[in-house]
This record gives C-alpha cells, sequence and structure tokens, in this order.
C-alpha cells in the first residue's frame, strides 16, 4: 500500500510538472507546444482537470474544436476534490458553450462573431463570476452541438494558404503588435497576442482612414455651400450603426433578450457607410481580435452584462495579497499610495466597505494620512477598511470630475493587507464615460480633417497626437472590459496612429504600464505630458502602411482569422 501511494504521488508531480510547463507555453502564445506538454502530464495522470482545461482552451484557440469539446467534457465528468478544481470545471462548461458558438461562426464572416450581441448576458455574468452554471442551464438557450455546425457546413477546417497579401499582413501584423510588450516583471511575450494587436491596429488604421476621408469631403462640400461651419459640424454627428444579427433565437442567446441587433457596437464594413463611426465601433474591432485570440478569457464589454453591470462591476487589481506582492502590479504600489493620500487630503473623507462615509476631518486623521509612509500606515490612520476614488478631470465638459478609480485597503488577518484598485462600472459612470470619449472622438476628429487632413509634416499633427492620448487616458480610466481593456487600449492607439501617418517605431519604457500611468493621473493633460516624452519621439511619419491589403477582406472569415492567429512554427 505505502508503495501504490508512493507511485502515485510521484505520477502527480510529474503531471504537475508538465501543466507548469505547458502552463508557460500557453502564457507565451505556443499552444501547440503547450498541448504537447499537457497530453504528456495526462498520459501520467488522466485525471488531471488542470490538464484537461488548459489542454481544450488551447485546442479551442487553434480551431480544433472536437478535440476541445472533448476534453472540456472529460473535464466535466471529474469528481473533483477541491473548491479550485471546481472553479475550473465551471470554467469549463462555459468554455464549451463559447467554443460551439465560434464553431458555428468559423466559415462566417469574422464581423459576425459577436460575443457581446449574441451571447446572453446572463450567460457572460456568470462566466465572468466564475460562478456554478445550474442557474445559466436552467434560463439561457444552449449553443448548437457540434455536429449540428458540421452538418450544416459551418464548420470547415481553413488551412491558412499563405498569399502575397496575407504573408505581408502578417509580417506587419507581427512587427507592429510587439510594440504593445510591457518591459516589466509578469509580462512574458506571448506571440499570438502580439500578432492580434497588430491585426487589430491596420485594421482600425484602415477603418478610421476611410471614415476620415469620406468626413473631409463632406466637410469640404459643407464648407463651399455653408459659411457657418459651426452648425456644419453640429450636423456632422453621426449615429451608431446597427445591423441586424444572423444568430437570434440560439447559439447560447435568450429568445427573451432585449438586445436585438448585432454586432452589439455597430462594427463598421463595407456593407456600411463609412464615415458613420463612432468611439465604441473602434474599439470594438479591437475587442472583437482580443476575444478570438485567447479564448479561455472572459473579454466582454460590462454593459452587455446583465444584474452584474446595474449594480456595478467591480474589476479587481491587487497590487498586496495578504503578505504577498503581486509580480505584476506590486511596483505600481508606492504611487498608489501617494495617489490615495493625495485624494483622502482633498475630500477629507474615504468610504467604508459597506459605502459608508467616515469623515476624517477630526482628531488631527488627516495629518495621520499625510505622515503615512506605508499600508500599513494609511491604514491605521483610517482605522477601518476603506476604499477612495480618484477622479478625472473632464475634457468635454468644463469643471466636471469623473470618477476614476477606487483605491480599496482592507486588512487581512494579523498582518497582511489587499491593497488593491477597483473600476466600479455602474449605469451612471458608464454614460458620464461615454459622453466623455464621443468628445475626445470628435475632437480628435476635428483636428486631423481639414487643414492637417493627410498632412506628413510631423509638427503639423501636434493637436492631433495629443487628441489619440487624451481618448486613450478616458478609455484607461474607463475600464470599459471585464478584462483586457490595456491591450485593448494601446492597440487601438496604434492603429489611430497610423490612420494619422505616424507610426510608433520604439518600445514602452522598462518597468513602465501606461494603463495604470493613465489610471495614477487626476488629469488629461499629466497623461499627455508623461506619455509624450518617450512616444513622440519614437514617433516615426510614415504612409507605408496604406500598402497592406485589407485586413477585414483578406482575412475574412472567423476560420481564417483563428488560422493566421495560430500560424507559428512551434
Amino acid at each position: 500500500m505505502k508503495r501504490y501511494h508512493w507511485h502515485r504521488r510521484h505520477f502527480s508531480w510529474f503531471s504537475r510538472a508538465h501543466h507548469l510547463r505547458g502552463l508557460l507555453f500557453h502564457a507565451m502564445g505556443q499552444h501547440r507546444k503547450a498541448i504537447n506538454d499537457l497530453s504528456m502530464g495526462l498520459s501520467v495522470d488522466g485525471a488531471n482537470v488542470e490538464c484537461l482545461y488548459l489542454r481544450a482552451s488551447c485546442y479551442h484557440a487553434l480551431g480544433q474544436y472536437k478535440e476541445a469539446v472533448k476534453d472540456y467534457d472529460a473535464a466535466l465528468d471529474l469528481e473533483l476534490d477541491s473548491m479550485d478544481k471546481f472553479v475550473l470545471q465551471c470554467l469549463a462548461f462555459y468554455q464549451k458553450e463559447i467554443a460551439l458558438y465560434t464553431a458555428s461562426k468559423f466559415n462566417g464572416e469574422f464581423c459576425w462573431f459577436d460575443i457581446d450581441g449574441d451571447i446572453d448576458p446572463l450567460f457572460k455574468e456568470y462566466w465572468c463570476k466564475r460562478l456554478h452554471p445550474k442557474n445559466v442551464c436552467e434560463k439561457v438557450y444552449r449553443q448548437p452541438p457540434l455536429r449540428e455546425s458540421l452538418r450544416k457546413g459551418k464548420l470547415r477546417k481553413q488551412e491558412l494558404v499563405l498569399t502575397k497579401q496575407k504573408g505581408a499582413l502578417i509580417q506587419a501584423a507581427d512587427f507592429i503588435g510587439k510594440k504593445i510588450q510591457y518591459d516589466c516583471p509578469g509580462f512574458l511575450p506571448n506571440r499570438r497576442q502580439h500578432r492580434m494587436a497588430g491585426f487589430a491596429a491596420i485594421e482600425i488604421a484602415q477603418k478610421v482612414s476611410k471614415a476620415w476621408r469620406a468626413l473631409q469631403t463632406e466637410w469640404k462640400y459643407s464648407n463651399k455651400n455653408n459659411s457657418n461651419s459651426k452648425s456644419g459640424r453640429r450636423a456632422r454627428r453621426r449615429e451608431r450603426i446597427n445591423m441586424p444579427s444572423q444568430n437570434r433565437g440560439g447559439a447560447g442567446c435568450s429568445t427573451s433578450s432585449t438586445s436585438e441587433t448585432s454586432p452589439s457596437h455597430g462594427i463598421v464594413d463595407d456593407r456600411s457607410s463609412s464615415c458613420s463611426i463612432s468611439w465604441q465601433d473602434i474599439y470594438s474591432i479591437a475587442v472583437r481580435w482580443r476575444q478570438i485570440s485567447e479564448p479561455c478569457d472572459s473579454v466582454v464589454w460590462v454593459n452587455k452584462l446583465s444584474e452584474e453591470f446595474n449594480s456595478g462591476f467591480g474589476s479587481h487589481t491587487p497590487m498586496i495579497l495578504g503578505q504577498a506582492k503581486v509580480v505584476r502590479y506590486f511596483p505600481n504600489c508606492e504611487r498608489t499610495l501617494n495617489i490615495a493620500k493625495t485624494v483622502i487630503k482633498e475630500k477629507s473623507h474615504v468610504y467604508s466597505k459597506t459605502d459608508h462615509i467616515i469623515r476624517l476631518s477630526k482628531d488631527g486623521k488627516l495629518d495621520e494620512v499625510t505622515h503615512a509612509n506605508s499600508i500599513s500606515d494609511l491604514y491605521n490612520a483610517i482605522g477601518e477598511d476603506f476604499w477612495s476614488s480618484t477622479w478625472c478631470n473632464s475634457a468635454a465638459f468644463e469643471g466636471k470630475q469623473l470618477e476614476g478609480t477606487r483605491i480599496t485597503l482592507v486588512k487581512t488577518g494579523e498582518h497582511g493587507f489587499d491593497f488593491a484598485i477597483r473600476t466600479p462600472c455602474t449605469p451612471a459612470r458608464w454614460e458620464d464615460y461615454d459622453a466623455e470619449m464621443a468628445m475626445a472622438w470628435e475632437a480628435l476628429c476635428n483636428a486631423y480633417c481639414g487643414e492637417n487632413y493627410g498632412s506628413t509634416d510631423f509638427d503639423a499633427l501636434a493637436n492631433v497626437r495629443d487628441a489619440i492620448l487624451r481618448m486613450t487616458y478616458y478609455w484607461y480610466n474607463f475600464m470599459p472590459l471585464s478584462r483586457g481593456s490595456a491591450v485593448v487600449g494601446f492597440a487601438v492607439m496604434l492603429g489611430l496612429f497610423l490612420a494619422a501617418n505616424m507610426e510608433f517605431t520604439g518600445s514602452i519604457p522598462q518597468g513602465l504600464q501606461v494603463d495604470w500611468e493613465a489610471i495614477l493621473s487626476l488629469d488629461p493633460n499629466s497623461f499627455v505630458d508623461s506619455v509624450k516624452s518617450w512616444l513622440y519621439p519614437s514617433l516615426k511619419v510614415t504612409t507605408s502602411w496604406k500598402d497592406y491589403h485589407d485586413v477585414a477582406s483578406t482575412f475574412a472569415t472567423t476560420g481564417s482569422v483563428v488560422a493566421a492567429l495560430s500560424s507559428f512554427d512551434d
């Protein structure tokens, strides 16, 4: 008996080792290598739910849905002995549904791949929260089985036939996408995510350039026929595009859903008027690329969730957990502490964990906050768990302050703390940022269209550069996605620079995280001044990107996109 337990324990260690290396390959975008390691782990321990779930997600990402569904089902059939493993089993349920949804869209146009518009809000909410799927099973229509997609011809294997145009686009996407990489501890270079960001940036540049060209033509016509340019500009505001969904009544959506249009944010395609493009249209392009590139990440627009959005979705990014320093985000700890002190002294109050005001103007509390040199000192000054919200000065509405991010400090155990930032996306906050983003997008259009349109004079494009950074600042503080807001924000920024004939040829400075730079800036101008010091010297005026073949038509189907993102020689 002892010998049996010794062997079983060692089998578990071998399986665990293969899982960890598979996890590393997965995090670097090398999914085929990950599958090899995970398969080795499963050959030793076939009931390892970590290996099963991760291998399923790798097959899923590569478009091998039959293998993915088989592994998801195997994970769901296991009897588990811990809560951590049970969470993976719950995720396997949700991921299987997303795999089946993607399979049903595989041979359709990529612009119709629309998780936000097609998938039921309740499903997405439970997926993001990692909750038990029992409630979802009872209330949400399930995805069509794989055999149905196969029978209807929706799932035909698509190999990447590398034409000259596709090869040039992939090479450009890899070069551009590498610019998203943070040179910080914990941020592994992920080739798949680099390529995704590059494709997104190029497609955004192409769509935005087309919109600006149409807008410029309209402005010229308007100026000829209407000397009152101010009223003419007001008339040029555009409505969002709504295109009918191809997927109502099935594929994981409830027939009682109130969302009857898709794609959910009006993705612009060649069938639409190219100048009718909103800020959400632009960011939705990058969101869709982010969703397809790594399916085991629950990337969705927060306002497309159900009860979660109404009560306030709180993304949680910890810097300290207990006594552990979170590798990725701890470097921001000292600066966040200083911002927290600034905000607390300005407001003279904080909020308790039950959202009641804790006033600090008496008993020397504010002096204690001022002299706090550590997380522990700050907690002792307040005397209980609390949060305080930063602000963002509005550029669109004079004197207005938008709610930024919530800095939270919670005591855990005798010596530990949970020090984190949280972003509360409530309907009221969404409305404020929606208006701010709309004005930032309009300001950018105004800066580029007109006298500066098509310019290759770097100095003449100064206002355009600043307008792009201001829009990026509000996006980062908005944080409107359940996850992925950071990479989406930077990919869109790269695309907007390209559309304005500027390419970022440098790299993000070591130790700097651009999203945190925005989150910890209380004013857009301070963010612009900080970022432009390293960004602008690395911008090169160029129009060479205009020679690239159109991304949307070159990789037209969801299957061709999956193939392009997966064409690495691991």
